[in-house]
């Protein structure tokens, strides 16, 4: 395990001398060393995806990043639902519900299906729900850890 400690330059306000003080406290995951390990560089640079996947990733886990359209997934995770039942269930005007959906549409994280004058919607496919999954037991792995009840 390395850990480092930081240095600080503190400089005087009324002489404007530099002092030097070291917060062991303070430890940062940093290298103090400079030299570079080719061989893992190489092949982790042959195992990167492309910068336009790690672009797409990137959108990807943005829209995820918003407890709203987090709670509509979890909600259509358990069952294929219209507009009136999701604002209904997270007590939210069937407007904002819509744009919500609308984003996850875009995303293909929602897909929707008409039945007269009623568009039903669910997960677009069980990735969906497998990264839902994921991030849920990644958060319950922290609790138990942590000594919270899950």
């Amino acid at each position: 395990m390395n850990t480092c400690s930081s240095v600080h330059v503190i400089i005087e306000r009324n002489t404007g001398e530099e002092i030097l003080t070291r917060n062991r406290e303070n430890t940062h995951a940093v290298c103090d060393c400079t030299m570079i390990h080719d061989e893992v560089v190489h092949r982790v640079r042959q195992s990167m995806p492309e910068s336009t996947h790690c672009y797409r990733l990137s959108e990807f886990f943005k829209i995820l990043g918003d407890s709203t359209r987090i709670n509509i997934l979890m909600a259509l995770s358990h069952s294929e639902m219209c507009v009136c039942d999701i604002s209904a269930l997270l007590n939210m005007t069937q407007s904002a519900v819509s744009h919500q959906l609308r984003l996850l549409k875009q995303t293909r994280l929602v897909k929707f299906r008409k039945e007269g004058k009623i568009a039903y919607y669910s997960l677009d496919d069980d990735h969906i729900h497998e990264v839902l999954q994921l991030g849920s037991n990644h958060i319950n792995e922290h609790k138990d850890s942590a000594g919270e009840k899950v």
